[in-house]
């Protein structure tokens, strides 16, 4: 008889242990939010003050859906989310073979340096390509030789940091409540319709979403039994993303906009950010949102180099004519270990060259197409024949993720056209 997760009591035989349930939402949702995602939601505040707010919202609500379906799957048909997207044709894996691996390649660079930044700032002395190579290795210790369990800790207390840092710097720039609550009433303000796109849709928002139904499997959760307890850590935890992204649209709103200043393209605008804090605030609170910002980029490399590295040795399993499950797909697994190596130690080469275009081209390319194609694939998955009896979409479900692989399609071409740009330019 299986025991319903909600009534299992502690060790002490007191407390429900439904507290000690919330991971692997925490996980993928810490991942999905990196540096890039804070500069993006810095901007539309200082630009838009709250007019953006209800995005936001409109944002977490659209990938608790999402994360949700992956997760409704996994444990609906104790199958993973490649094997799920293999049912729908070879075409899922001449699209995710070459993505998984150019993707690996440009994001470890990216990452590594993402981390890098803060600490280069505080600790100017040394060069940020050394931070940035510490930074990977760092990552990949903790990945190659930890198990779940302490990679979801090691999360949770970087989760922490980033929320306290964030959340706390929003209270003390002092939000205007009315002009809050006047956000949340949906409207484009004039030229912010890209800026509207990107909360709605690109923050909080990786493959790594798709990386969900594998944690669940790490953490034990892997049947139907454990439905109820998987929708409310998804929706905690992109409830906590919510509030923190809130939070930097708090300080762009209240800070950068009333300082008048203009962010720089990329992870260096939290530099410029830090300048402001500083000069307004003393030391001691820029030095505190640099930690934030470390913490934050550096939860993505933990997230990625575990959750993706996973993605790929399930893939590689499949390719390979192994069974599902089989050790060499799990964690500690030789293709486990294989892109665990692949996000580390190839990348480092991107340190020594200006942005290879190419390469660059290629990762705008495949990646633009993710969103939308994880969207798509969960609405073949969860209608029809392949969804599993009793767990198939609602209609309001099919409607929502029907919204959501739109807009992604919408930023998807965006950023092809953004990537292309320079090169049709030129």
């Amino acid at each position: 008889m299986q025991t319903d997760p909600f009534l299992r009591k502690d060790d002490d035989g007191g407390v429900p242990a439904r507290w000690k349930l919330v991971g692997p939402g925490l996980v993928v949702a810490a991942t999905g939010v990196g540096a890039a995602d804070m500069v993006a939601t810095l901007l539309a505040g200082s630009r838009y003050g709250y007019g953006l707010l209800w995005a936001v919202v409109l944002g977490v609500i659209l990938k608790i859906i999402l994360v949700e379906g992956a997760g409704r799957y996994t444990l609906a048909t104790g199958k993973t989310i490649f094997e799920g997207w293999r049912s729908l044709g070879r075409w899922t894996s001449w699209y995710f073979g070459p993505y998984i691996m150019v993707w690996g390649f440009v994001y470890g660079a990216t990452a590594m340096s993402s981390s890098a930044l803060p600490l280069a700032a505080l600790f100017p002395g040394v060069d940020l390509k050394v931070w940035s190579v510490l930074m990977g290795l760092a990552g990949f210790v903790m990945v190659w030789f930890g198990h779940y369990a302490l990679f979801e800790k090691i999360t949770a207390m970087l989760v922490g940091m980033m929320f306290v840092t964030v959340v706390g710097l929003a209270v003390i720039a002092a939000p205007n409540v009315p002009d809050m609550l006047a956000g949340l009433v949906p409207r484009l303000p004039a030229g912010g319709v890209l800026y509207t796109l990107a909360l709605a849709g690109g923050v909080g928002g990786t493959i790594t979403l798709a990386a969900y139904g594998y944690w669940l499997r790490e953490k034990g959760w892997y049947t139907p039994k454990w439905m109820r307890v998987m929708r409310i850590d998804n929706a905690m935890a992109y409830v906590i993303t919510g509030i923190f992204v809130v939070a930097m649209l708090i300080v762009g709103a209240e800070v950068v906009r009333s300082a008048g200043v203009a962010l720089s393209a990329g992870d260096e605008g939290l530099l410029d950010l830090t300048a402001v804090l500083t000069e307004r605030y003393g030391r001691v609170v820029g030095t505190g949102f640099l930690v934030g910002f470390w913490a934050a980029a550096f939860s993505s490399i933990l997230g990625v180099w575990n959750g993706v590295s996973l993605m790929f040795a399930d893939f590689w399993g499949h390719v390979r004519g192994l069974p599902a499950g089989h050790p060499d797909t799990r964690v500690g697994g030789k293709y486990f270990r294989f892109y665990v190596l692949w996000l580390t130690f190839p990348p480092m080469v991107l340190f020594l060259l200006e942005r290879p275009i190419a390469l660059i081209l290629a990762y705008g390319v495949l990646g633009s197409l993710f969103m939308p194609f994880l969207a798509i694939t969960l609405l073949g998955l969860l209608n029809g024949r392949r969804a599993p009896k009793g767990w198939a979409n609602t209609p309001l479900t099919n409607v929502l993720l029907g919204i959501t692989a739109v807009l992604f399609i919408v930023l998807g071409i965006q950023q092809l056209l953004k990537e292309l740009g320079p090169l049709i330019g030129a």
